[in-house]
């Protein structure tokens, strides 16, 4: 990728407006983060990606020299069901900050996205919730297999007009297609064979982890992995917890992102070597031991359990901060142990 070699499997922070919530740039590179994310809807409408081309990209914008990848804006527009209206040539919807009307196409979705110049954007989808049946997840794949050509062929046609394009000549921001349909293999089977015919840069599974049961996210992982090109990476999208993240990759996943880590910090739940720790239990609040024994990361080394719990008590914003870093540490010391144990021997790209 342009900005950064990214070592797999990996872990990608969310990023959700430009920032992982609570936690600087520096500490995410002290932590060993390769590749964020960024999301286009949020982007787009604040501040706006015309003025962060002006700025030279998302990477200047943020100060973030390492990859980013940005979302395609589809799930952010599913999520507003009821501020939304579908059609063939895209996504109209209401912004949620002010009430304002916009329309997506997958067309737009990609000027958004190279306009903000992530290493990795993703192709514009529809994304189907869940519950839904057949002739619902049937209609949202003919959608989302209709929208990743378009997106295709608008990106290939655009794509050198990044705002990094003078600095790293030669290089090319990728885009993924988005395997869609629903909780039925024999649709997500079709929509992994036809992204394959178009020639993505890489490939993601989406629509998973959207209220469904975790033994069919594996079910549906387990059925399109195999069919993905092992040569490109492999993305699944929005998993998942710990466990969760190191059974993926150690079945073939390449790339997962989540906005747990640091969403469960802000609410005071870590995830530990010993397993999960509400740290707003009584039990903590003389507790002079490390969150974590087992980690080495700059809170564990430094905090107590009885200070990070003062601090969520106390309402400090120092409290999000130190209990997202080492939720960040726990995650990505997850993949680097996955990396270490598929490549004893080093990683070769």
């Amino acid at each position: 990728m342009p900005h950064q070699i990214v070592e797999t499997p990996v872990f990608m922070p969310v990023g959700t407006a430009g920032t992982v919530k609570a936690v600087p740039q520096d500490v995410l590179e002290s932590l060993g983060a390769q590749i964020i994310l960024g999301n286009t809807y949020h982007l787009y409408l604040r501040p706006g990606h015309e003025p962060i081309r002006r700025m030279g990209g998302l990477h200047k914008f943020i100060s973030w020299p390492r990859a980013i990848l940005t979302d395609s804006g589809g799930f952010q527009v599913f999520s507003l069901s009821a501020l939304r209206k579908v059609s063939d040539e895209g996504v109209r919807f209401r912004s949620h900050l002010d009430g304002s009307s916009h329309f997506f196409t997958p067309e737009h979705s990609m000027d958004v996205q190279i306009a903000l110049g992530a290493d990795i954007a993703m192709a514009f989808d529809e994304c189907t919730e869940y519950p839904a049946d057949r002739s619902r997840a049937e209609e949202s794949l003919r959608l989302t297999m209709a929208w990743a050509r378009r997106s295709l062929d608008h990106f290939r046609a655009h794509r050198d007009e990044v705002p990094w394009r003078d600095e790293f000549v030669g290089r090319n921001q990728s885009l993924f297609g988005i395997v869609q349909g629903g909780m039925y293999k024999d649709l997500r089977r079709e929509s992994a064979e036809r992204l394959i015919e178009m020639d993505f840069d890489g490939y993601a599974i989406g629509g998973l982890s959207v209220g469904e049961p975790r033994d069919l996210t594996t079910e549906m992982i387990s059925e399109v992995l195999p069919l993905l090109p092992a040569d490109k990476p492999r993305y699944v999208m929005g998993v998942g917890y710990p466990d969760e993240i190191e059974q993926y990759a150690r079945m073939g996943v390449d790339m997962m992102d989540c906005v747990l880590p640091t969403r469960a910090a802000r609410h005071g739940l870590l995830f530990t070597s010993e397993g999960r720790l509400n740290i707003k239990g009584k039990r903590y609040a003389e507790d002079q031991g490390p969150p974590d024994p087992g980690c080495e990361c700059m809170v564990c080394r430094r905090y107590s359990r009885a200070y990070l719990r003062h601090l969520m008590h106390a309402g400090e914003a120092l409290s999000g901060t130190l209990n997202s870093i080492h939720n960040l540490a726990y995650y990505l010391g997850i993949m680097e142990r996955v990396r270490t144990s598929l490549h004893p021997d080093g990683w070769v790209p």
